[in-house]
């Protein structure tokens, strides 16, 4: 495994375990409760994709993976910023979560872009 790819394992868990003990923080009203599911759905499968696509059998298979984690991280990114604009939570603390889980849109786009460029020279 590549240093990249070990430190995107690394980012993502630590991701997940961040959204984990933000659920575990928000208020116990029922709209709380289910944005939290839902972030916590999104927020931990990440890197739950993110590890099946380092299994890939393919090239293919591999963009479908990434894929699936970009498409996790939008979707998280969009339920803490409405926990944000619900006024759930303040902006200051997701500050930090929302800036990762950017990023990690950023390095997920990068790594499809690079992998679908390369599949036209796959034998």
């Amino acid at each position: 495994m590549t240093p990249e790819a070990q430190s995107l394992f690394d980012r993502t868990e630590e991701f997940a375990l961040r959204i984990i003990r933000l659920v575990r923080s928000l208020p116990n009203d029922e709209a709380s409760k289910i944005m939290g599911r839902q972030v916590l759905r999104s927020g931990t499968s990440i890197g739950a994709n993110y590890r099946e696509a380092a299994r890939a059998r393919s090239r293919q298979e591999f963009i479908a993976k990434i894929g699936d984690c970009l498409k996790e991280a939008e979707e998280t990114l969009y339920w803490l910023n409405l926990l944000v604009r619900s006024e759930t939570i303040s902006a200051d603390k997701l500050e930090g979560l929302r800036s990762e889980c950017s990023q990690l849109v950023a390095i997920l786009t990068a790594s499809i872009n690079t992998a679908k460029k390369t599949v036209g020279n796959q034998p």
